[in-house]
């Protein structure tokens, strides 16, 4: 379980399991989100719900991992363009570290 700082004073924070990076991978919602100028506002995060939103909606049977998602990560009432940014660098980080995991395991012969 990772926390993230959603708030710059660190007064507030939201939790983020394996399972949430896992699917922000899944369904790819971090890629393309931030434009050219790099910045993380309530914008990008507005954008964000929008996408989630057309994807649980065009889905038959909701997957219940990105409703999951959604109530606890990308809705939570603290979520903001600072709690965003700071999902993003923990995601890259995380799979960052994921990639070096793969990378390190020793090839079955």
């Amino acid at each position: 379980m990772y926390r993230i700082q959603s708030n710059p004073s660190g007064t507030r924070s939201i939790e983020v399991s394996e399972e949430h990076l896992q699917t922000l991978e899944q369904y790819n919602l971090l890629q393309d989100l931030v434009d050219s100028n790099g910045i993380v506002d309530e914008g990008v995060l507005e954008k964000l719900k929008l996408n989630v939103r057309s994807i649980i909606h065009s889905q038959d049977t909701p997957d219940k991992d990105l409703v999951g998602l959604c109530i606890d990560v990308i809705f939570h009432d603290n979520m903001k363009a600072f709690g965003l940014h700071q999902l993003i660098m923990l995601f890259i980080n995380w799979r960052e570290t994921k990639k070096k995991t793969v990378a390190e395991e020793p090839t079955a012969e």
